[in-house]
């Protein structure tokens, strides 16, 4: 790829997701776009790059950003936002509630976090046996979106995060696949979601997870996305961050939860702007 191929389609994922491109990295860049130019019957990157530029598809120019976009996942990913879950969030919930607590997944990708979620609310619903979860799982990508919707997930993927315990009870075997039980995947609803354009006016939500999300954006943006997902968060609601992201340069929408690596609260002074 060219330096003014590159600085093109980083541009271009720039302003359609926030995501910032790093455009030292040109293998990764040439490896994200090349099956979306192959699928589209482009000969090289190049080409796909010059399509986007001149004749301006909407549906190829989502399909290259959804491509650059899209993010690392695996089944309990990094176990402590799990553990916290259910150790300091449901107890809150099953005594402030009572009865049902919304849970957003942003840029839930493939589905894992989201399925996780759904997994381990089967797995406490006896501690909690009037508590419903309703799981939300958003994401850029259709084609993430329809492999999350069909829950049949590779070898690979289920050995990733995914104790074996939970793999016997809640999959089945096929063929080379596995795939997630019908009653987990109902627990849970995915709808295409830009989490630049399509955040504002949704909720309350009394969980958010947003993790490895923010890592790809500018400060500005990372700013303008946390004061939309607080507007999205219930007064008293959390937000779950990933593990090296924080929320503590967007005052006062947050306030971390104390000896709990990244968790936060809505701040009681913060007030959702018009």
């Amino acid at each position: 790829m060219t330096p003014h191929e590159i600085s093109v389609i980083a541009d271009l994922v720039r302003r359609r997701s926030g995501v910032m491109v790093d455009t030292d990295k040109t293998y990764v860049i040439e490896t994200r776009l090349a099956p979306v130019a192959r699928r589209e019957g482009f000969t090289t990157i190049g080409e796909l790059i010059h399509d986007l530029q001149h004749r301006r598809d909407e549906k190829l120019v989502w399909a290259a950003v959804e491509a650059m976009s899209s993010i690392e996942t695996q089944f309990f990913r990094d176990r402590i936002p799990f553990d916290q879950m259910r150790d300091d969030i449901l107890p809150v919930l099953a005594q402030v509630r009572r009865t049902t607590a919304r849970v957003w997944s942003l840029g839930c990708s493939t589905g894992q976090e989201p399925y996780s979620l759904a997994m381990l609310a089967d797995e406490e619903c006896g501690r909690f046996p009037g508590l419903k979860l309703e799981i939300v799982g958003g994401d850029l990508s259709e084609r993430c979106l329809e492999k999350a919707h069909s829950g049949l997930y590779t070898q690979f993927e289920v050995q990733r995060g995914l104790p074996s315990r939970l793999l016997v009870k809640y999959f089945d075997k096929v063929d080379d696949a596995w795939v997630l039980a019908p009653r987990i995947r109902q627990m849970v609803s995915l709808s295409r979601l830009n989490v630049l354009t399509d955040v504002k006016g949704q909720g309350p939500f009394d969980v958010i997870f947003c993790r490895n999300v923010l890592s790809a954006f500018d400060e500005s943006t990372r700013r303008s996305v946390l004061e939309r997902i607080a507007g999205a968060l219930a007064e008293d609601g959390y937000l779950v961050l990933g593990a090296d992201e924080t929320a503590n340069r967007a005052p006062p929408a947050f306030r971390p939860v104390a000896a709990r690596r990244g968790l936060y609260m809505r701040d009681p002074a913060f007030s959702v702007a018009a």
